[in-house]
């Protein structure tokens, strides 16, 4: 479709005009697509699972937050099981922009998931293991995001943007751990 020899660059836009006309049910999917489709769906479901895991873990802490100053700790509780469930609702969405199907089948997202769903035996615990989490998911991320490359730009610049907050999550975690320690 394109040639580069040192400064020139041609592109075969009759091709590539054939191309997309052809293949017009792949959707986004365009022969230019450098990653394998399966495992990039594979990877985008397990993260989905992991981001519905955290959205529910950080509901119940929400709910079950007791305690002096358990009023911002819920709160922050409240905004990140949000901030989850708008990741979970992103990679859903480009899951379908590959032809692929979302799993949102219950049973299965426990296995799936990169972090686990421990409910904590009061608010510091329940602070500490959403801390674990967050890092669990910003290793996975960051694993992701390396496996992508230029393969799947797309779906790379998904997985930064979501490691971003991840990050953020982890920061005000051990923000709220460092004062109970």
């Amino acid at each position: 479709m394109t040639k580069q020899s040192g400064d020139t660059f041609v592109m075969d836009i009759k091709k590539i005009r054939e191309d997309a006309r052809k293949h017009m049910s792949d959707g986004p999917v365009t022969p230019t697509y450098g990653a394998n489709r399966d495992t990039v769906l594979k990877l985008l479901n397990d993260a989905l699972a992991t981001e519905l895991v955290c959205t529910l873990r950080y509901k119940r802490h929400y709910f079950m937050a007791k305690g002096i100053n358990s009023e911002a700790v819920a709160t922050e509780f409240a905004e990140h099981a949000s901030e989850e469930q708008e990741h979970a609702d992103r990679i859903a969405e480009r899951i379908v922009q590959l032809g692929g199907e979302p799993d949102f089948a219950p049973d299965g997202i426990k296995a799936r998931a990169h972090s686990e769903y421990k409910e904590g035996t009061d608010l510091t615990d329940m602070i500490r293991e959403n801390l674990i989490a967050e890092r669990i998911a910003i290793d996975t991320y960051r694993e992701i995001v390396r496996y992508l490359g230029e393969k799947d730009v797309t779906t790379r610049r998904l997985f930064e943007e979501i490691l971003a907050v991840e990050e953020e999550h982890a920061d005000d975690m051990a923000d709220l751990l460092a004062g109970r320690e």
